[in-house]
């Protein structure tokens, strides 16, 4: 039998989540985003591959909700800027249990209208009453000087600059991602090709991704020395002739076999091409591939 000493050295409390959390700051502040009576019948589960997966009383409150998923979503952003939440998922399950302050109920009355302090008769009907208080909400904040985002149209304030925190995560991702693809399949081209492509790239990006795809490139190629063998695709091969090109700077056709040796190294020179006579062949496939 396992000594009661030993199970507690190995036994740790789960961990518990932290007021950073993206869905413990959305739970706290739910009745301020959908209104009071909407909050009592919906409840903020998780946020996971950019979607909020709300749980409502009934499948006629998801219902109804989804036609104000765009109200809500651009509600969370001005909340909860870093949660990442581009769209709602709705599930019927149990609310927990929840205790309204006085503090919080006072807060709670942002998107609150006169009508709306008797109770609605039906989830349409408070629903449409939510709708209003964002309607009056957002002519607020036009009223104030609020702008629309040029990404998606929601209002942002007037020192946010052109797009919300959302379209600009969301721009520098596409950024990163098709400088990143340019990096594998044209190393040779360099910042000015690259940005020939890739609208908006600065240097300074393009020289953070560069140092970055190197670093990522070089742990695969190493890994695979370490290992003394390639993987079954042999993809190996094809970041090495990427990692050559982007580390030299050269243009295709100055590379060498003598640069690759000297780049890689002759251990993994020996493990990928074999015979350095065949050090360039790597340099010419990368060329006809792209």
């Amino acid at each position: 039998m396992l000594k009661l000493s030993t199970a507690m050295t190995g036994w740790a409390p789960a961990q518990r989540r932290t007021a950073s959390d993206p869905t413990v700051l959305l739970e706290a502040g739910w009745a301020e985003i959908v209104g009071p009576e909407v909050a009592q019948n919906s409840h903020p589960a998780r946020i996971a591959d950019g979607a909020l997966t709300i749980v409502t009383r009934s499948s006629a409150w998801s219902h109804q909700l989804s036609f104000l998923a765009e109200h809500v979503v651009r509600a969370v952003d001005a909340r909860v800027p870093g949660a990442g939440v581009q769209r709602l998922r709705f599930r019927v399950g149990r609310l927990p249990t929840r205790r309204t302050s006085s503090s919080s109920r006072s807060r709670a009355g942002v998107l609150r209208t006169p009508a709306e302090r008797t109770a609605s008769s039906s989830s349409a009907e408070a629903l449409e009453r939510f709708r209003a208080g964002v309607e009056q909400q957002r002519r607020n904040r036009r009223a104030e000087g609020w702008n629309e985002c040029d990404g998606c149209g929601a209002l942002i304030e007037p020192a946010a600059g052109p797009v919300c925190q959302t379209c600009a995560t969301a721009r520098s991702q596409a950024l990163g991602a098709a400088t990143a693809r340019l990096l594998f399949e044209a190393p040779w081209l360099g910042y000015a090709g690259t940005a020939a492509l890739v609208d908006g790239l600065q240097e300074e990006e393009y020289e953070r991704l560069r140092r970055q795809m190197l670093t990522h490139w070089w742990g695969m190629l190493a890994r695979a020395r370490a290992a003394k063998r390639l993987s079954r695709d042999g993809r190996e091969r094809l970041v090495a002739s990427s990692y050559v090109l982007l580390r030299s700077k050269l243009p295709p056709e100055a590379i060498v076999s003598a640069t690759v040796r000297n780049i890689l190294g002759d251990e993994l020179h020996e493990l990928l091409y074999g015979e350095p006579a065949r050090g360039g062949g790597a340099v010419e496939r990368q060329k006809r591939r792209v």
